[in-house]
């Protein structure tokens, strides 16, 4: 974990649905190489926070800063998604979100769209330097999947991936636009022991090799207490507690709330 001025500053978020007040007064710090996770119960309000992050939801009240390095603060609210993307924010989705058709290379180019600069006229013509993009994308893409294991299955269509699998292929996607902060929403859901525990080694090493802030959404508790540098936990859209792992697994009203007193013991 770095020092200084947090990689991205969440304060006072709030996101109303009509009478509905799904997050109230959230604030929310991650550092640069930090994993951060965040927990609560279904319902909880931690999806509707990534999707304020992530620009699918206009935030009702607040700020969201992103304070890049060598870069001024740039405030993210109101920005439309692919902005947001471009701005260094990626997110995988908890209902997997691949274009099933597609071959697994090609879902991870289309994460290199936000990046790429050819138009519409310089993808008809193709002159060299569009050329040279392409190969730079494909190129780039193998790498991706060479670093999550899946580079065999390069031409494979994306929807007869085992569905562990499709899950790493999501994260590829993700990487593909050169975030700064991942943003995992439940990314062992669906997962056994084994593949769990292969997505821990895989989220370490990510967050080591490429040295990005990670912040995750994930009901098992296993793998946010041996992951996680620090946790938020939300109840009924507000944030009830935030700490190190054992500052939380000792915490009376996370147990109340959450964990339940028998991982307390």
């Amino acid at each position: 974990m770095s020092s200084g001025e947090p990689l991205l500053k969440v304060q006072d978020l709030g996101m109303d649905f009509g009478g509905l007040k799904a997050v109230r007064g959230l604030d929310l710090e991650v550092r640069a190489g930090e994993i951060v996770a965040l927990i609560g119960p279904n319902g909880a309000g931690k999806t509707t926070f990534f999707n304020c992050l992530t620009g699918i939801y206009p935030p009702s009240a607040g700020e969201i800063v992103l304070n890049r390095p060598g870069q001024p603060p740039r405030r993210l609210n109101g920005l439309k998604p692919n902005r947001i993307t471009e701005c260094g924010l990626a997110r995988t989705f908890q209902n997997i979100r691949l274009f099933p058709e597609m071959t697994v290379i090609e879902n991870v180019m289309i994460g290199c769209h936000c990046r790429h600069r050819a138009g519409i006229l310089g993808a008809i013509l193709r002159p060299s330097a569009v050329r040279r993009e392409e190969r730079i994308i494909v190129e780039g893409s193998y790498r991706i999947l060479a670093e999550l294991g899946l580079a065999e299955l390069a031409d494979l269509a994306a929807k007869n991936l085992p569905y562990g699998l499709q899950r790493y292929l999501e994260i590829g996607r993700a990487l593909a636009t050169e975030p700064v902060i991942l943003l995992l929403d439940e990314p062992a859901a669906g997962l056994n022991i084994t593949e769990t525990a292969a997505l821990d080694a895989c989220i370490l090493r990510l967050r080591e090799q490429r040295g990005l802030a990670i912040v995750l959404i994930e009901h098992d508790m296993r793998l946010v207490m041996r992951l996680s540098d620090r946790i938020y936990v939300m109840d009924h859209g507000e944030l009830i507690a935030s700490g190190a792992p054992a500052e939380i697994r000792a915490n009376p009203a996370v147990i109340a709330a959450y964990l339940g007193e028998d991982d307390a013991a």
